[in-house]
């Protein structure tokens, strides 16, 4: 017996706004039922024991400190710009 039927991948496939055929429902279906199948191999694993987890190996997230550094003054940072005034970059209007 098929876990998934020829009417649901019809279903899935309208709401991910695929159109698929009858011969395409009917094949996705039969695809859809081997992977099901297969990761259900899962369920034979004896997970006694094991911690649930989101990644397989150990990672940390890895951040430099956030410490305050000298950066360029104002006036080399508006050195490169194409028009600046009184201090700030001038850029072109966007709104009206």
């Amino acid at each position: 017996m098929s876990r998934i039927s020829k009417e649901e991948v019809k279903h899935v496939a309208n709401l991910a706004r695929l159109a698929i055929t009858e011969e395409e429902a009917v094949t996705f279906a039969g695809q859809l039922d081997d992977i099901i199948t297969y990761a259900e191999q899962l369920n034979e694993l004896d997970t006694t024991g094991v911690k649930p987890t989101t990644h397989v190996l150990d990672l940390k997230n890895v951040m430099r400190k956030d410490e305050p550094k000298k950066w360029i003054e104002k006036e080399d940072a508006l050195k490169n710009a194409p028009d600046h005034q009184d201090g700030q970059y001038k850029v072109p209007s966007v709104l009206e």
